[in-house]
């Protein structure tokens, strides 16, 4: 079981603060069955420092001792028009499995979608598969559910943030994420780690709601 999204890296945005800590989230991992990682910090600001996340991947795949790591990043749509998509896209997507992590704003509106399905074409375009990241917690979504069929329509796959169990980070996501495996929209359930804690959520996330046919977390 590969768990595609996680903040484990130490040091480079809010999740790890260091490599003890790391190790730790890595051994909870472990124990959630997690059999590889991809490891995907924020680009988005105020974190972003591609270099300095390049190296702490590195110190983290040595620390890791064999357990299987990849590099990878949770885009923020904002921050990917900033860069510049031709630009920053061929560096930010995942290693080897050709996917790309989009992150769409928290407050997004119906009218942002548009802007969105012009990124993801390009995206598409550039011949990754996009998975949308926790899509229960955009304003957007947790009104019209429907704007997460839209994305599937599109050719994306939509990514559940294992918290969601509890509530989520950002108020109550847990009624939209809901709503969401019963109609069955969600492709993933990642750990979206940011704490050792994350990894039992992500344990108890695939007891409840474990998404048959795919071979991600």
């Amino acid at each position: 079981m590969r768990d595609l999204h996680c903040h484990i890296l130490p040091g480079v945005d809010d999740g790890s603060p260091n490599m003890e800590y790391s190790l730790r989230m890595l051994d909870a991992a472990k124990k959630a069955s997690v059999t590889s990682i991809i490891c995907t910090p924020h680009c988005r600001s105020p974190y972003f420092n591609y270099e300095k996340m390049m190296a702490a991947y590195e110190s983290f795949k040595a620390a890791a001792d064999g357990f299987p790591v990849y590099m990878g990043f949770e885009v923020n749509h904002t921050k990917l028009l900033e860069l510049g998509i031709s630009t920053w896209a061929p560096y930010l997507g995942f290693e080897q499995t050709g996917q790309f992590l989009l992150e769409l704003n928290t407050a997004c509106t119906e009218a942002s979608f548009d802007e969105y399905e012009r990124t993801i074409y390009r995206l598409q375009g550039m011949g990754y598969r996009v998975i949308i990241a926790h899509p229960e917690r955009y304003d957007a979504i947790r009104k019209d559910v429907s704007l997460a069929e839209r994305l599937v329509d599109l050719g994306c796959d939509l990514q559940a943030s294992a918290d969601f169990i509890k509530g989520g980070r950002f108020g109550n996501s847990k009624r939209t994420a809901k709503k969401l495996f019963k109609m069955g929209l969600y492709r993933y359930i990642a750990s979206d780690a940011h704490k050792v804690e994350h990894y039992e959520m992500l344990a108890k996330a695939r007891e409840l709601y474990g998404l048959k046919g795919s071979h991600f977390a």
